[in-house]
C-alpha cells in the first residue's frame, strides 16, 4: 500500500466512527478561515494566520429549547451554569510543501469566564482562566485529481492545553473547574477530514468540508467526545479587494466518558450560518471577519449555548 492508499484509508476509518464529537464547554468556533482566506489551494509557500474568537455562552438550553433561568429555585439537584465567556486566539502556521502537499500548526491561546451554582448550592461559584489550548498539526494531500479540486487531511490534536484550574470565589472555590471547562483536555486526538472545492459560473466559488475529531489518549480519567463538522460554503469574487462569503457549518458532538465527565449535560447538534467577508490590504496580507448565527440547536442535558460568535483574522503570506 502507498502513502496515497494509506492516507485514504486512514481518513475513511475516521470518517465513518460512529457517535464523532468534542465535549460543549470545551468547543470553539465552527467557521472554516482556512477556505475564507486560501481556498484550499494546492500553492506553495509559507503564511501566518492570527485569529480571534469570541462567543459568550449565555443561554441555558435544554433539547431543543430555552431555559429560563430565573424560574429555577435553589439549592436545586442540577447544576445549573449561569455564563461561559470565551476569548480564543489561534496563531497558524501554514506551510505549502508543494502543489499536492501541505502541512499547518495552530496554536490557540484561550481566555474564559465562567460563572456557575452547584448542585446543592445557593450561590454562584466563579472561575477565571488562561493559557494554552491543545495544539493542532495537520497534513493535506491534493493530488488525487489533476485539477487539485479535493483532498484529504489527517493530524493530531496535541495534549498542550492547561489543566488544573480551580474556582476563584464562591462556594465551590478551591475545587477543581470541570475537565470540559479547562483550557486544554490533556487528551491526544486524531484529526481527519476531506474537502472539496470549485467554481459556479466565472464569480462564484464553492467549497465542502467534513472534519472529525477522534480522541485517542486521554488524561485524568476524562475524555472529550468524539465530534463532527460539517461545513458548505459561498463566495462571490471578481468584484474587488472585498470578497463576501456564506457558510453553513453544522457540528455534531456526542458524550463525554470518564469519571470526571459530564456525560448527562454532553452531546449535542448545532447549526450556524455565518455571513462575513475577507478583505485584500495589501498583494499578501487578507483580512477577514464573520458573525455565526445558530439556525439549529439540540442539547442533552442542560447546556450553555452562545446567541451568535464573532470571528476576525489577518493572514500573512510570504
Amino acid at each position: 500500500m502507498n502513502l496515497k492508499h494509506l492516507l485514504a484509508a486512514l481518513l475513511a476509518a475516521g470518517a465513518f466512527a460512529p457517535t464523532l464529537a468534542t465535549a460543549c464547554s470545551a468547543c470553539g468556533c465552527t467557521l472554516n478561515a482556512d477556505w475564507a482566506t486560501q481556498g484550499f489551494q494546492g500553492s506553495t509557500g509559507l503564511s501566518l494566520d492570527l485569529r480571534h474568537d469570541y462567543f459568550d455562552q449565555d443561554q441555558l438550553r435544554n433539547g431543543h429549547g430555552r431555559v429560563d433561568m430565573g424560574a429555577i429555585s435553589y439549592p436545586n439537584d442540577d447544576e445549573i451554569q449561569r455564563f461561559t465567556r470565551n476569548h480564543i486566539t489561534t496563531l497558524t502556521l501554514d506551510w505549502g510543501l508543494s502543489p499536492d502537499w501541505g502541512a499547518s500548526v495552530a496554536l490557540p491561546y484561550i481566555e474564559r469566564s465562567h460563572g456557575t451554582t452547584a448542585a446543592g448550592d445557593t450561590a454562584p461559584s466563579f472561575s477565571r482562566s488562561s493559557g494554552i489550548g491543545g495544539a493542532r498539526v495537520t497534513l493535506r494531500y491534493l493530488g488525487f485529481a489533476a485539477q487539485r479540486d479535493w483532498g484529504l487531511q489527517l493530524g493530531l490534536k496535541l495534549p498542550t492545553g492547561t489543566t488544573g484550574v480551580r474556582f476563584q470565589a464562591g462556594p465551590q472555590a478551591g475545587e477543581v473547574l470541570d475537565a470540559g471547562l479547562q483550557p486544554g483536555t490533556g487528551s491526544t486526538d486524531l484529526v481527519v477530514g476531506a474537502f472539496r472545492f470549485g467554481s459556479i459560473g466565472a464569480r462564484l466559488d464553492y467549497f465542502v468540508q467534513a472534519l472529525a475529531q477522534l480522541p485517542l489518549a486521554t488524561h485524568d480519567d476524562f475524555k472529550p467526545a468524539r465530534s463532527l463538522n460539517l461545513s458548505v460554503g459561498l463566495r462571490y469574487v471578481g468584484a474587488g479587494p472585498v470578497v463576501p462569503s456564506l457558510q453553513l457549518n453544522v457540528r455534531h458532538e456526542g458524550l463525554e466518558s470518564g469519571a470526571n465527565a459530564d456525560p448527562d449535560n454532553s452531546g449535542s447538534t448545532l447549526a450556524y450560518l455565518s455571513p462575513g467577508a475577507t478583505w485584500t490590504l495589501a498583494e499578501s496580507v487578507q483580512a477577514y471577519g464573520f458573525v455565526q448565527l445558530p439556525v439549529y440547536q439540540q442539547v442533552r442535558g442542560l447546556q450553555l449555548e452562545p446567541r451568535w460568535s464573532l470571528s476576525v483574522g489577518l493572514r500573512y503570506g510570504f
